[in-house]
């Protein structure tokens, strides 16, 4: 079983950063990617970045130019650097790894940013 742990989020005021770990533990094997999401109240969930085992990035198009995703194979960890924040990136934020078992998914960390 894999347990994802987020941490980072919080309150910040808009044009403020924030930086969001995810540590992936337990029965981990082969990570393939590894990604960032997010869910605002009544909304769909939506991605927000993902990135491959070789290092690939993919980011939303809300979210290009300002938010960072990069991984640490060596501790099972995914970052998000999120920068010039914005309202509307309030969002409960959850990372999900991609392995050869399946996918698993965090919890989520609340991220709020005050206008």
């Amino acid at each position: 079983q894999v347990q994802l742990v987020e941490s980072g989020g919080g309150l910040v005021q808009a044009g403020g950063s924030l930086r969001l770990s995810c540590v992936a533990s337990g029965s981990v094997f082969r990570i393939n990617a590894m990604g960032w999401y997010r869910q605002a109240p009544g909304k769909q969930r939506e991605l927000v970045a993902t990135i491959t085992d070789g290092g690939s990035t993919r980011y939303a198009d809300s979210v290009k130019g300002r938010f960072t995703i990069s991984r640490d194979n060596a501790k099972n960890t995914v970052y998000l650097q999120m920068n010039t924040l914005k309202p509307e990136d309030t969002a409960v934020y959850k990372c999900m790894i991609a392995t050869v078992t399946g996918n698993s998914w965090g919890q989520g960390t609340q991220v709020t940013v005050s206008s």
